[in-house]
């Protein structure tokens, strides 16, 4: 981090204070696959135990 003029300027990795990569789409990809099954179960079974 260097400031220049009346401003601060960061490289890349400063900036991004976060971890990259680590398979971090697909645990999300599968959590929503996830969540959407979970959803349409509580939403199905019981419309399909109505008389």
């Amino acid at each position: 981090m260097k400031v220049v003029d009346e401003h601060v300027e960061v490289n890349e990795t400063e900036a991004s204070g976060g971890v990259k990569g680590h398979n971090v789409r697909y645990v999300l990809g599968f959590s929503l696959i996830a969540v959407v099954i979970v959803l349409s179960a509580i939403w199905i079974i019981p419309a399909l135990l109505q008389p």
